[in-house]
């Protein structure tokens, strides 16, 4: 049975980075959309300290709108869990599943400011002095791909973690929730959820020994998590 993807990208990146991971979701015979968040990837050109999550959240949420979108799986990695966090909220009575790829799990009125410890909020402030409100990259990001080089990566936009989210929507109409963790990541913001997933019933918690880009590592382990919730669901 054909299933909807919606993918959603983390921080400095654009829809590039799930070029691969697209294509196998598209191989397998599934529609599969990748929007680009506002001031990223090839939408670099509209980058600008004045970017906020709700600004994220309304560019996942155009898509679905415009293309008339429903019982379609969601998934976010990274930051891009805040941004599914969010649009769970507001269209979730449309979304069939949601999967979340090592991804921040915020509950409501948390800012991912909030979530992180206090040696990463530091990296945050230093590493947007040169582009005031653009955080660039506080970890090595790949610059080739098999080979080749990868898409545009861009300055992230400080507001965006400083914007609490919202729930109390129609997030609970969502019948299966998913986590993926990368447990071979030395990122640390990210076992917590983990933890509190596998705590919760209405949860399935899935572990990859993978580091934090889990598809550029292991990318047949994430195809096949993604398309065997599109079979059971």
């Amino acid at each position: 049975m054909m299933a909807t993807f919606v993918l959603v990208h983390g921080a400095w990146f654009g829809s590039w980075c799930y070029d691969t991971l697209a294509r196998e979701l598209r191989g397998a015979g599934h529609d599969v959309f990748v929007p680009s968040l506002t001031g990223l990837g090839e939408r670099s050109h509209l980058a600008h300290g004045g970017i906020t999550l709700t600004d994220h959240i309304n560019d996942v949420i155009g898509v679905i709108d415009c293309e008339h979108l429903s019982d379609f799986i969601l998934v976010g990695h990274s930051y891009g869990g805040m941004v599914i966090t969010g649009v769970a909220a507001q269209r979730g009575s449309r979304i069939r599943s949601i999967i979340y790829l090592d991804a921040f799990l915020p509950q409501d009125g948390q800012m991912l400011w909030d979530i992180v410890d206090d040696v990463t909020r530091g990296l945050y402030i230093e590493n947007q002095r040169g582009t005031p409100g653009l955080i660039q990259p506080i970890f090595p990001v790949p610059t080739t791909r098999a080979g080749k080089p990868v898409g545009k990566i861009a300055g992230h936009p400080l507001l965006t973690l400083l914007e609490p989210a919202k729930l109390g929507g129609e997030e609970n109409a969502i019948r299966h929730r998913t986590y993926v963790f990368a447990s071979a990541s030395p990122l640390g913001s990210f076992a917590q959820f983990r933890a509190r997933c596998a705590a919760d019933p209405a949860w399935e918690v899935h572990d990859l020994p993978t580091g934090h880009l889990m598809w550029d590592d292991d990318l047949a382990g994430v195809r096949d998590i993604l398309l065997d919730r599109a079979a059971r669901d």
